[in-house]
């Protein structure tokens, strides 16, 4: 019995001593596993349980300053976020994991790994800064290296026509600065594919077209006095050019020219100036006439309502009053109508060129396109007519204005130059010598898509010119210009 019991006695004794033991071995495996991050804790999206802070540490490092492989259409390079400034707050990141291994008490915990329990998932939201200015910079870099400047389309030789322009591609350095900032705070997405536009067709400057006119003149074999003035109705950029055999001539002060029918836009003003906005349905109809069939008797009958006696010379004050110093009506159209007033004018006194205008009624390419371009910004809300005359045209009247313009269907001349269908407010003219056309000229607005503008060609030559020629010659003039507007594209 005795050695029954002193068996059991050992028996107990070893088992507690291992127990003990195991105890002792699992407190100091504990121990080791609490100096340690817990299991389920992220710091920045990485999984740091079991590590050491400094383990830890140098896997962030490890992680985030690893090179962004970008991607600009096949080209492939890395870059590294220091860079771009990028820079890890390891100090209150490992500090704030730090917390999680202590928090709990350490008896409990030790319970919780002798049953080997898990821990609680925990995260520690990434903490970091980069430059803005070092980030633009490298976009800046990778654009001045890669992108790929487009080619203007090109004039082609002798034609009215333009070669297709390239838009070539270029960076969207705004959507760049997003997806590299949002690569550089992944630990796992760090490939970026670059977001690239396609870049604007460089226009060619104005004096291109300037050089496809001269071409055309050439082609087209005339050999008179061309005045042309182009505006810009987008950015009010100007090209005048007065050409006589080929030969430029000086542009101040412009050309005088009979302006024929092209008098009746100043007509046109000039009715809304006197009569007002609300015409009766007979000066209505007069003046749709006037533009649209180019009628002289509803011209003066117009004018007539303005005053009997001066109505010419009231239209030529209102116009004077808007700037339109070489523009006037000294007279009625209907022949034998006296002249009511001698005009002298910076035009009419050149010296070097004489179109031999009649003492009626002249203008100016510079003049008339001036007036229709103040008609066209009065629609619009703006322009000299607006500023001069606020009450009797608003824009309403003006749009009125532009309206009955483009009613004038003659499809040739300017029309002749643009596609079917578009919008051309414009009012034509020529004049008749004793050897067969004297003067030719057009001057209106066109609307495109490419950008509205104003075109006003004036052609005449000693000794008389030849239709089909002359005015396909204004036509090719109005096609390259309609080009240049809505430039091709490859």
């Amino acid at each position: 019995m005795r050695s029954s019991g002193s068996m059991i006695r050992w028996f107990s004794i070893a088992a507690l001593l291992t127990a003990v033991a195991l105890s002792f071995v699992e407190l100091v495996a504990y121990s080791r596993q609490r100096a340690r991050f817990p299991q389920g804790l992220e710091v920045a999206g990485i999984q740091v349980g079991g590590l050491t802070a400094e383990e830890a540490g140098q896997r962030l490092v490890q992680v985030y300053g690893a090179p962004l492989e970008v991607h600009y259409q096949e080209s492939v390079f890395f870059v590294p976020p220091s860079a771009m400034g990028f820079a890890l707050d390891l100090e209150t990141m490992l500090a704030s994991a730090d917390l999680y291994r202590t928090e709990g008490p350490f008896w409990p915990g030790f319970w919780e790994f002798l049953w080997k329990r898990p821990g609680q998932s925990s995260t520690v939201p990434l903490k970091a800064e980069y430059s803005q200015t070092q980030l633009r910079a490298v976009l800046e870099d990778i654009a001045a290296r890669y992108d790929q400047p487009g080619t203007p389309p090109q004039p082609i030789p002798g034609t009215p026509n333009f070669t297709g322009g390239t838009p070539g591609t270029v960076l969207n350095q705004p959507q760049a600065e997003e997806r590299l900032a949002g690569a550089m705070r992944s630990p796992s997405q760090r490939q970026i594919n670059l977001p690239l536009n396609s870049g604007r067709i460089s226009t060619p400057p104005l004096n291109t077209l300037r050089i496809m006119i001269q071409q055309i003149l050439q082609v087209d074999g005339f050999d008179g006095l061309l005045d042309l003035y182009l505006l810009d109705l987008r950015n009010a950029s100007e090209l005048h050019m007065v050409t006589l055999g080929g030969q430029d001539l000086p542009r101040e002060p412009d050309v005088a020219f009979s302006a024929a029918s092209l008098a009746k836009i100043g007509i046109l003003v000039g009715v809304y100036r006197y009569l007002g906005s609300d015409l009766d349905p007979e000066a209505a109809r007069w003046l749709e006439e006037m533009i649209t069939l180019s009628g002289n008797d509803p011209s003066d009958w117009l004018m007539e309502r303005i005053d009997k006696a001066r109505g010419p010379l009231q239209v030529s004050e209102a116009l004077r009053q808007l700037g339109l110093e070489n523009t006037f009506l000294a007279g009625y159209y209907r022949p034998g109508s006296p002249v009511l007033r001698t005009f002298t004018t910076p035009a009419n006194q050149r010296s070097d060129v004489n179109t031999r205008p009649d003492v009626y009624i002249q203008t100016t390419p510079t003049d008339i396109g001036s007036l229709l371009a103040d008609i066209y910004r009065c629609s619009q809300g703006g322009g000299t007519l607006r500023v001069v005359f606020p009450e009797q045209f608003l824009p309403e009247v003006c749009d009125r204005m532009l309206d009955v313009l483009s009613r004038n269907k003659i499809g040739v001349l300017i029309e002749a130059g643009v596609p079917d269908g578009t919008r051309v407010a414009h009012k034509h003219g020529w004049t008749e010598e004793s050897l067969g056309l004297g003067a030719l000229s057009d001057a209106g607005v066109v609307f495109t898509p490419g950008g509205d503008y104003v075109l006003a060609v004036f052609l005449w030559k000693e000794g008389g010119m030849v239709w089909e020629r002359d005015s396909r010659v204004v036509a090719d003039i109005s096609r390259a210009t309609y080009n240049y507007f809505n430039l091709p594209v490859e």
